[in-house]
């Protein structure tokens, strides 16, 4: 009997959507920002809130990370929000994209395998443990 032909797995796409804060000045770096991000592959930009300089942003964590699109817009001279709250998030965001990937990549294995399991109640058994003191009887109740 022949086995169907199964297409490779392909993992599932892990969509983030965040927003960048840029800084007021220079004006008018929000509409020059979306233009250069729409050019990147599979990145979605919305234009959110034009008063305080947020831009939408939807991407794939497999191919891109905050971390990068905003590194590459700095890097073109835009001026991102730098007050401490945004400073914060940033940094948190980074974190969080960066574990998720680092646990991506991990190979998924058992805390305890059974055979581990068995070797060490064993090993606790043979173990002298509990309150064991050493000292002789009559010089434990010596007044």
């Amino acid at each position: 009997m022949k086995r169907p032909v199964v297409a490779p797995h392909k993992p599932a796409p892990i969509r983030k959507d965040r927003t960048i804060l840029f800084s007021k000045f220079p004006p008018g770096q929000v509409p020059e920002a979306s233009d250069y991000l729409t050019r990147l592959d599979s990145v979605e930009v919305e234009r959110r809130d034009e008063r305080k300089g947020a831009l939408g942003v939807a991407y794939d964590l497999r191919q891109h990370s905050l971390h990068e699109l905003e590194g590459s817009l700095e890097d073109k001279g835009y001026h991102l929000d730098n007050t401490l709250m945004s400073k914060m998030m940033r940094a948190l965001i980074y974190y969080v994209e960066e574990t998720q990937l680092h646990n991506l990549e991990a190979p998924h294995k058992p805390l305890k395998s059974t055979q581990s399991e068995v070797g060490y109640t064993h090993a606790w058994e043979r173990h002298p443990h509990g309150d064991h003191d050493d000292t002789p009887p009559e010089w434990r109740e010596y007044k």
